[in-house]
């Protein structure tokens, strides 16, 4: 009578004449269990790293071991915070930029889906027009704010057609690129089950090349923040950019801070907006991830 053999996956090979018997894994045995623990484990790490960092670095401070003149305490920088928040200046600048973010980002990523969709449905529009896109992309995008400057005047309009130029591209590429890729089979399938050209991009290309879409949209809002910031420095006279330009010019570190921080708040906040819109219009894609959450 053959001997029944219980193991695990990373038991060896069972010898001849045994029965093989694979005990589950944790994940295996208890799916949704095990996605919840990790979940737990994931969000505590988000929350730790970055306690445990300012806690080094108020550390450090404190102790003289880095020049506060240069690099102070968190505590100084919550106080500088606080205190430019209540005189109202962190708050005007920020929607100053905020608005200069958000009209850039939109009207970028209209046209930039727009003319990447086009494209990518279309060989012949590609074969016109992406070389000269492709040339244009490769301009650094600061190297046409003077051009704007010159054509439109002094004021927020270059400003927010600098957002909107460097999103555009971003657009533009991620959504050709993902119409080019859906494999041609998808078509087909459709075509034999009687579909039209709509109900083709409706019910077949926009749902595959979504989270492509949102991808773009992520890394496109990050890039909106980076321009905004780079723009404020050079041209502007308010914004968080300027603001942290200004602290610089005066020396006031702690103040340069605080606008550093809160640009990168204003990015997390910004993208994880992007993340939750993604989360409930693309609800395929974390199904098809198998851990309920958008795999961008």
């Amino acid at each position: 009578m053959a001997a029944t053999v219980t193991r695990t996956a990373q038991d060896p090979t069972p010898a001849q004449g045994q029965l093989l018997w694979r005990r589950p894994t944790p994940a295996e045995a208890d799916p949704a269990g095990h996605r919840r623990r990790r979940r737990r484990v994931e969000v505590t790490l988000a929350w730790l790293t970055p306690v445990v960092f300012i806690g080094l670095w108020q550390l450090v401070s404190s102790q003289g071991w880095l020049d506060p003149k240069f690099f102070p305490a968190p505590t100084k920088v919550w106080t500088t915070g606080v205190d430019i928040a209540r005189s109202g200046v962190l708050w005007h600048n920020l929607s100053i930029s905020l608005r200069r973010v958000i009209l850039g980002f939109a009207l970028g990523v209209a046209t930039g889906a727009l003319v990447g969709l086009a494209m990518g449905l279309s060989r012949t529009l590609r074969a016109a027009f992406d070389p000269i896109l492709t040339a244009f992309y490769m301009v650094p995008k600061l190297a046409l704010l003077p051009l704007l400057l010159l054509i439109f005047g002094i004021g927020e309009l270059p400003l927010v057609l600098e957002i909107a130029i460097t999103v555009f591209f971003f657009m533009w590429l991620s959504c050709m690129a993902a119409f080019t890729s859906v494999p041609e089979s998808y078509r087909e399938a459709a075509q034999a089950f009687g579909a039209g050209r709509w109900q083709t991009f409706r019910h077949v290309l926009a749902p595959a090349v979504l989270p492509d879409v949102f991808v773009a949209l992520r890394l496109s809002i990050g890039v909106a923040v980076l321009v905004m910031v780079g723009i404020e420095f050079v041209q502007a006279s308010s914004g968080i950019g300027w603001l942290i330009w200004q602290s610089w010019n005066l020396f006031l570190a702690a103040q340069m801070y605080v606008g550093i921080v809160v640009v990168a708040v204003t990015g997390v906040i910004l993208t994880m907006a992007i993340r939750l819109l993604g989360y409930f219009a693309v609800p395929w894609a974390r199904q098809a991830h198998g851990t309920g959450q958008v795999p961008f």
